[in-house]
């Protein structure tokens, strides 16, 4: 008999736990272990998804009713699977939520604790109207507690941009990102993917955002299994969200022209540069490690990129080049609400000690810029010390350059990701 959706959640949380590692390839690589329906994977995701982004609030709950006695790894995550389907999901009966965690804490081998769990599931249940009450009141008195993020983040992103604007971006990193993907033009046309969609049982709807050509992109409403789509497996689209193009428009390479990628991996945007050279020219698509380098090689190859030579970024570029692209490793802020346990993974000043590594990133790909060529910095993070701070950073120490546009993407205002992308020409001497 196989693993049943709550057995395979509980699991992956604990082995991201013990492991330190992230949830989501956990999770991935149970399903593609378990023969799960459609209905049941889709509970079995927002289970660790839930649990992930409302573990500080779930802790809270469990610890002030417990008087803040340690549990167990394997019972405080059945506490938080079983708190989060009372406070957050209104679908699940009552007496599945206390029966499936008792059946949890026994397959487990938690016997001593199952009837604690038992009492304390009803608890829950018994007081779930104060309870709810109790957490719209934090609100107000402790937002970073009810929106479930670190007190410190919320401080610094309060300091920057208001109460408002930093609880709203809370909430938006609390909610399901969409799954967005963008047309490969190297193999179709907008309309015929989408009839082939059709016949896939996909249903999308394009987006438009001014950074992008039209058509470029869609929101997938609706669809079976990506991997399992013909048209994913064949190349015509590419998993992506709007953000990711921001900086591919402002290098806005041409066919026929030298480009570099130098922090390459996982590929959409080596994929989309490709796309807008039509395959013609040159492409060194580069990044730090041969794990990485296999992804970008099977995503090129998926998406039948031609022009690209893949290689490690640290043999150092060889050549000038016309455009060069450095997107660099940052701390992935605009993109909290795709990385599940991010917020916990963060620290204070995370931001400014990547800054100096980003810093040598960019000169390093400036090195590799023709006297004529242009460069773009790009991040999908929303913190100033990697993006306008760095710039400036940059062009205090390299005069040869000046800042031709930079724009940046925030969830709250933008309805997207996150992201940072700055164009850089050199100055022409005097």
């Amino acid at each position: 008999m196989g693993k049943k959706p709550r057995q395979i959640a509980l699991q992956s949380l604990l082995h991201s736990q013990q492991t330190q590692r992230a949830v989501e390839p956990i999770l991935s690589r149970e399903f593609r272990s378990a023969t799960l329906s459609p209905s049941d994977t889709g509970l079995c995701r927002e289970l660790v998804s839930g649990c992930v982004r409302w573990r500080r609030l779930l802790d809270w709950l469990i610890e002030r009713t417990t008087e803040g006695r340690e549990q167990k790894p394997a019972v405080r995550e059945i506490l938080r699977l079983g708190l989060y389907q009372i406070f957050f999901l209104s679908r699940i009966p009552e007496h599945a939520i206390v029966d499936e965690s008792v059946r949890l804490a026994k397959a487990e081998k938690c016997l001593g604790q199952a009837g604690f769990i038992n009492a304390l599931m009803r608890r829950f249940l018994r007081e779930r109207e104060q309870i709810t009450r109790d957490i719209d009141d934090l609100q107000d008195a402790r937002p970073a507690l009810a929106q479930s993020h670190p007190d410190w983040l919320y401080e610094q992103w309060q300091q920057r941009w208001g109460r408002e604007k930093t609880f709203r971006l809370m909430e938006w990193n609390n909610q399901p990102a969409p799954t967005c993907a963008r047309v490969n033009r190297l193999l179709t046309a907008p309309q015929r993917l989408a009839k082939r969609w059709e016949e896939e049982g996909v249903e999308a709807s394009p987006i438009d955002c001014d950074w992008a050509a039209t058509g470029d992109l869609f929101h997938l409403r609706k669809h079976p299994p990506l991997e399992s789509l013909g048209s994913f497996r064949d190349g015509l689209f590419y998993v992506q969200d709007p953000s990711t193009l921001l900086s591919v428009s402002l290098l806005d390479p041409k066919p026929g022209q030298a480009v570099l990628d130098l922090c390459a991996a996982p590929g959409g945007k080596t994929c989309l540069i490709a796309d807008r050279m039509k395959n013609e020219g040159q492409l060194s698509a580069l990044d730090n490690s041969e794990s990485r380098i296999k992804l970008l090689r099977e995503n090129c190859d998926r998406m039948r990129v031609t022009c690209a030579t893949l290689g490690q970024a640290d043999a150092t570029a060889a050549g000038k080049y016309d455009r060069v692209l450095v997107d660099v490793p940052c701390s992935n802020t605009g993109v909290m609400r795709r990385r599940l346990d991010l917020r916990w993974r963060l620290s204070p000043g995370g931001a400014k000690r990547l800054a100096d590594e980003q810093l040598k990133l960019l000169t390093q790909a400036a090195a590799h810029t023709k006297l004529s060529g242009q460069l773009v910095y790009s991040t999908c993070s929303i913190e100033a010390e990697e993006n306008e701070q760095l710039v400036a950073r940059f062009l205090e120490t390299h005069t040869g350059w000046r800042l031709a546009a930079e724009r940046s993407l925030h969830p709250v205002e933008d309805h997207t990701d996150g992201a940072y992308a700055a164009h850089f020409t050199r100055q022409a001497k005097k």
